[in-house]
């Protein structure tokens, strides 16, 4: 008999977690696992702005996936750009471009999510993201090069906008990106006797009336209080009207001169979430407590993509797309597999949000632990103590904690490594949000060609 193929969309946290149950809890008869994703590692993302401040090297935070020899899922190195439910086939463009078919029995769609953006002019031109592991240390080559640039320029304007660097998005990617890359440049300009410091001006704006509300009150004015202490100009309740190559438009008509835009203001559900023509809650995929897709047995959403109903808090709330939520979601959305697979009862999805955790850098963090609100040192160390614990690996785990050590005990580097120095990269060039079919495009794609059987 033909082994059923369990097939899962995304390796983030969700994505990995429900695969490496799925692994341990079923043997091998039991059924067929795959894994399309286009990079074969687990990205831990809350630290990739320690990535874009040379705090941690890329490869700290990038779980690879093909690591130990016991996993036993087929991956295959490409996105999935469209899902026929009628048909049960998963539509994969692989990393060499070819499109193909995959067919599944039982289907788990963690996607995760790209980027927000808006109709902004010139948005996606001119502004980096800060979502994949290549943004970040694309963003660390730029903002050494910028004081590399200023270093080497005789026009006091020119110099003027290239330490000018502004980051939106109050959240806490942009604001812990704004916090590291801030330490980095005010170290970094100690190495630069031509440079005024007093020219480096950061920039962190956000159309919501507070920084990082989750907080509360107290912490999120301790956060304020911290960044502003450094020079980080705070504008909240402004956003951006429109961005050129050389300066940024705030909406209350200030013009900044820039070479460095950095766009964090949100994230929205992977585009394959639309392709699938099921009903959404706010672009994420409509799933039950038990994360089934209603209407379609066998096919299962969570993490970022999915508007998973969020038992702990109750009436219509879903749960945020926060790592501690997905990798959670992750073993659930595998034991409910399993289920269906043997003709068991599935069981919903409840956890109670542990808390918040800011990484503000050095000694700087405010954190919210079950509830209690710490600042200062105290917050550092359960902030890290947090990151460090989530990591997946014990590889993964050692590196995070020497790349500590060495950034504590040595200071910051500027090594520019001249990543795509002659090609400039913006947030357009990174996600791929173009690539995905429409619905029918999906329908011809699988009627003209047939499911892969292989």
């Amino acid at each position: 008999m033909t082994r059923p193929r369990i097939l899962v969309v995304g390796a983030g946290f969700a994505g990995v977690e429900c695969v490496r149950r799925l692994e341990r809890r079923l043997s091998p008869g039991e059924a067929e696992l795959t894994l399309v994703t286009p990079f074969a590692y687990q990205l831990y993302l809350p630290l990739l702005p320690q990535v874009a401040s040379g705090v941690l090297t890329p490869q700290s935070i990038a779980l690879s996936l093909r690591r130990s020899k016991k996993y036993r899922t087929r991956i295959i190195p490409g996105g999935a750009i469209g899902v026929d439910l009628a048909s049960k086939v998963c539509v994969v463009r692989t990393i060499t471009d070819q499109i193909v078919n995959e067919r599944y029995d039982y289907l788990v769609l963690a996607p995760g999510s790209v980027t927000r953006t808006f109709d902004i002019p010139g948005l996606v031109d001119n502004a980096f993201g800060m979502k994949t592991l290549a943004e970040a240390a694309y963003v660390r080559d730029h903002v050494i090069s910028q004081l590399d640039l200023a270093d080497a320029s005789q026009d006091p304007a020119e110099r003027a906008a290239r330490l000018q660097f502004v980051v939106v998005g109050g959240g806490y990617a942009g604001t812990e990106t704004a916090a590291c890359l801030q330490r980095l440049t005010h170290a970094a300009v100690r190495r630069y006797p031509r440079l005024d410091p007093s020219l480096i001006k950061w920039h962190l704006i956000d159309i919501a009336p507070k920084l990082m509300p989750e907080l509360g009150d107290k912490l999120g004015r301790s956060a304020q209080e911290i960044l502003r202490r450094r020079g980080i100009e705070i504008s909240l309740g402004v956003s951006i009207e429109k961005a050129g190559p050389t300066e940024v438009t705030f909406t209350d008509g200030r013009v900044v001169p820039t070479r460095t835009l950095i766009w964090t203001a949100g994230v929205v559900a992977s585009p394959l979430i639309a392709t699938l023509g099921a009903e959404t809650v706010r672009g994420r995929l409509a799933v039950n407590a038990e994360m089934n897709v209603p209407g379609h047995d066998g096919v299962f959403a969570l993490g970022d993509s999915a508007a998973v109903p969020d038992l702990a808090k109750g009436g219509d709330a879903v749960c945020p797309p926060t790592a501690q939520h997905a990798m959670r979601q992750g073993k659930v959305v595998a034991d409910n597999v399993i289920a269906t697979l043997r003709g068991q009862a599935l069981r919903p999805y409840e956890h109670k949000d542990l808390g918040l955790v800011v990484d503000l850098g050095g000694k700087d963090a405010v954190s919210k632990p079950l509830g209690i609100e710490l600042h200062g040192l105290p917050a550092q160390v359960v902030a890290r103590g947090y990151h460090w614990s989530a990591l997946r690996t014990g590889v993964a785990k050692a590196r995070v904690l020497t790349n500590w050590t060495l950034n504590a005990v040595a200071g910051d580097d500027f090594v520019r490594t001249g990543f795509q120095a002659r090609r400039p990269a913006k947030l357009k060039d990174f996600e791929y949000t173009d690539t995905y079919l429409t619905p029918e495009q999906v329908r011809e794609q699988v009627e003209a060609s047939g499911p892969r059987e292989g």
